[in-house]
């Protein structure tokens, strides 16, 4: 499933806090993003112990229980986990990725909040999540049954609200202040080959495998901390991670580049960090600069000023990079106005764009 409209993570905790206890909530979104860490936040804000079942790891026996004779009768006895006096969050992770006879042993748990005779105590609540079809994951089609038992909605990873949870909570000030200059790595989709890849999970792996090499408190090799990012995150990211940590100790700084308190990085074995920091000011221009010329302030201005002398600064030292920051490879162009002035200004750079994309300056 692949909802329309998705929420971050203060949206889906007031939905949880507004809907989860009257209505099962199913959470949908990728691996890695945060849907268990919310919902145990959740059953901290409601005051009810958090109880997590992995659905991708249950046989139908561990949800009814196992028949005990009484007398002439028989019940089904539940498991000790389920079968509790006071009320609880009861957390369903990787829910479709039961077979479909867990999934039919959910039915009367999800909707009537029982188990046989069993009925869940008052007040608990019930929640499950899974991953999406497209997210190359454990994946079984949900009984439309089933679908229909729940309200669905999609998480989505949110920059703003992992960095707010990151600064407290003790990541790695390398990872937040590189997420903080390339936000559009914090997730990355699953590929289709078995590789790592971005999530704020990885991310959270990878500054604790920096905390347990002691980075920051002592000097550690770039090839350790090139191997630790390649390890955890997508390999595009893990390489521009790395360049950013050695920009850092090389006092590469891209404010002091925007500044012109220091050069583009031309020495061959800084090409790494000439790459990040390229890719670095392209991003900020795309964030920073608004649609309409009109709508600049004295900040962006400066920037938009000496943005230019900078792109030719930079086409000195690689013009193929130089390129990149002007280019649309990505999907994500600049302001037409800021390409009207390179145009203007740097006629080679934006010819050599231009025909790329088949057009003409």
């Amino acid at each position: 499933m692949n909802l329309p409209i998705t929420v971050n993570q203060t949206e889906l905790l007031d939905i949880l806090l507004n809907i989860a206890p009257s209505r099962p909530v199913f959470i949908w979104g990728a691996p890695g993003i945060g849907k268990s860490a919310l919902v145990e936040e959740f059953a901290i804000e409601v005051g009810l112990e958090c109880v997590s079942l992995l659905g991708s790891q249950l046989a139908p026996e561990d949800i009814i229980g196992i028949p005990q004779i009484r007398g002439e009768t028989s019940e089904f006895l539940p498991p000790k986990m389920i079968a509790r006096k006071e009320p609880y969050v009861l957390f369903l992770d990787e829910l479709n990725a039961c077979s479909q006879e867990v999934q039919k042993a959910f039915y009367s748990l999800i909707y009537e909040r029982r188990v046989g005779e069993y009925h869940l105590p008052e007040g608990s609540i019930v929640i499950g999540a899974g991953n999406r079809s497209q997210d190359s994951a454990i994946v079984k089609t949900m009984s439309s049954a089933l679908i229909n038992r729940m309200f669905h909605v999609q998480l989505k990873p949110d920059v703003k609200n992992w960095l707010t949870w990151a600064y407290g909570n003790g990541i790695h000030p390398w990872v937040t202040d590189y997420i903080n200059q390339r936000p559009d790595h914090l997730f990355s989709e699953p590929p289709k080959t078995e590789e790592p890849f971005s999530t704020p999970r990885s991310w959270h792996m990878l500054s604790d495998a920096l905390k347990e090499f002691g980075a920051g408190e002592k000097d550690i090799p770039d090839s350790t901390v090139r191997m630790l990012a390649y390890g955890s995150v997508s390999a595009s990211h893990a390489g521009m991670f790395a360049a950013f940590v050695k920009q850092m100790s090389n006092r590469y700084l891209l404010s002091d580049i925007i500044k012109g308190e220091a050069r583009w990085p031309d020495r061959p074995e800084d090409r790494d960090v000439l790459y990040f920091l390229a890719q670095s000011f392209r991003a900020q221009l795309i964030h920073d600069f608004p649609k309409q010329k009109t709508e600049l302030n004295k900040e962006t201005q400066y920037l938009a000023h000496r943005s230019k002398a900078l792109i030719k600064d930079l086409a000195q030292v690689n013009y193929e990079l130089a390129q990149m920051v002007v280019s649309s490879d990505d999907g994500k162009m600049l302001p037409e106005w800021f390409m009207v002035e390179i145009v203007r200004d740097l006629p080679r750079l934006a010819v050599q764009e231009n025909n790329k994309d088949g057009k003409t300056a």
